[in-house]
C-alpha cells in the first residue's frame, strides 16, 4: 500500500522541518542591504537553490534516522505514528528514497557552487555521525544540532558569494543551542523518569539533569542576547550597513526569547520548536515585526 499512497511518503520527509532551512536566506538578505555589495536578484535564485538542496538532504537524513530508530519510535507516545515506525513504509523503500534524496541534494549543491558542495557534504557527514552515535552523547548532541544551523547559514553565504560576519554565525549557533536545550528539557520533564528503565525517547536523556538544563538554558539565552546586541553595534557591522540603528531590533529578540521561555516553562511546549515558531501568534507577530524593522532600516540606509 505504501507504494501507491503518497501521504505516508510525504509525512516521512517531514516538510514541517524545512522551515529550518530558511536560515540559508540570511546571507542574501544582508547582502542586499550592504552598501558595499552590488547584488542583483539572480542571487536570490542561488540562495533558493541552496535552501531546496538542504530540504532534499535533510529529508534524506530524516528517513535514515527513522529507519535507525524504528524500534524505539514504536514505543514512543507520538513518534510511533511516523510512517516507518507505523509500518506504512518499509525500511528498504525508505533507505532507497533517502539515497536518491541525498545524491540529488549533493548534486544540486555542486551545480550551484563548488563550495556549497563542501558545506552540504560536511553537513551530511556530521548528521551521519549524529544518527549513528553522537545523538547518544549528552551535551555533544545539542552542539551537533547547533552546528547544523551554522552550516546552513554558511551555505547561504557561499551560494551568494558573501562573507558572513562571525558574530552572525555565533548568534546562529547560540540560538540553535537555546532551542535544542529547551527541547531536551521538555523531553526530560515528560519522559525522563521512564528513560532510566526504558529509553523511549533518546538515550542521551539519561545523562541530562533537569536543573543542569535550566542553568544551561539561562546561560545560553543570556549569551544570545549579548552576542546579538554586540553584533548590531560592532564597528564592522555599522560600517558595512551604514547605520548603528540595528540595535533597535534588540527588543524584538528579547521578547522572542522571553516568550519562548514562557512557552517552555509555563506551558510545557518546548518539544517542537519548528511548530511553535509557526503557530504561536505572539511569536509570529514578534518575528514579523523584527523582519520588517530590519528590512526597513537596512534598505533605508542603503538608499540614503
Amino acid at each position: 500500500m505504501s507504494s501507491i499512497r503518497p501521504w505516508p511518503w510525504l509525512r516521512a520527509l517531514r516538510p514541517s522541518q524545512w522551515t529550518k532551512n530558511l536560515i540559508v536566506f540570511a546571507a542574501f538578505v544582508f547582502a542586499c542591504a550592504d552598501r558595499q555589495q552590488h547584488e542583483d536578484w539572480h542571487l536570490f535564485f542561488s540562495a533558493l537553490q541552496a535552501a531546496l538542496a538542504f530540504c532534499l538532504i535533510s529529508s534524506g537524513i530524516y528517513l535514515v534516522n527513522d529507519v535507525r530508530d524504528c524500534e524505539l519510535d514504536r514505543v514512543h507516545p507520538t513518534k510511533r505514528f511516523r510512517p516507518i515506525a507505523a509500518g506504512e513504509l518499509s525500511s528498504a523503500a525508505a533507505l532507497g528514497l533517502a539515497a536518491v534524496l541525498l545524491l540529488a541534494g549533493l548534486a544540486w549543491s555542486a551545480l550551484v557552487a563548488g563550495q556549497l558542495l563542501v558545506v552540504t557534504g560536511l553537513y551530511v557527514l556530521m548528521q551521519a555521525a549524529y544518527t549513528f552515535g553522537l545523538k547518544r552523547v549528552a551535551l555533544l548532541d545539542v552542539f551537533v544540532i547547533a552546528g547544523g544551523f551554522v552550516l546552513r547559514a554558511l551555505a547561504g553565504g557561499v551560494a551568494v558569494h558573501v562573507h558572513l560576519s562571525p558574530w552572525l554565525l555565533l548568534c546562529t549557533m547560540l540560538l540553535a543551542l537555546f532551542l535544542a536545550l529547551c527541547k531536551r528539557r521538555h523531553e526530560k520533564v515528560m519522559f525522563g523518569s521512564a528513560e532510566e528503565t526504558n529509553p523511549v525517547t533518546r538515550h542521551s536523556l539519561a545523562h541530562y539533569d533537569e536543573r543542569l538544563l535550566d542553568q544551561l538554558i539561562a546561560i545560553v539565552s543570556g549569551a544570545t542576547l549579548v552576542c546579538y546586541a554586540l553584533y548590531t553595534l560592532w564597528p564592522d557591522t555599522v560600517r558595512k550597513f551604514g547605520t548603528e540603528h540595528l540595535v533597535f531590533t534588540v527588543p524584538f529578540v528579547i521578547f522572542g526569547l522571553f516568550r519562548y521561555l514562557d512557552l517552555v516553562y509555563r506551558h510545557e511546549r518546548g518539544d517542537r520548536p519548528e511548530h511553535l515558531l509557526l503557530s504561536d501568534w505572539p511569536l509570529l507577530l514578534d518575528i514579523a515585526l523584527y523582519g520588517v524593522t530590519v528590512l526597513a532600516l537596512l534598505f533605508f540606509y542603503r538608499a540614503a
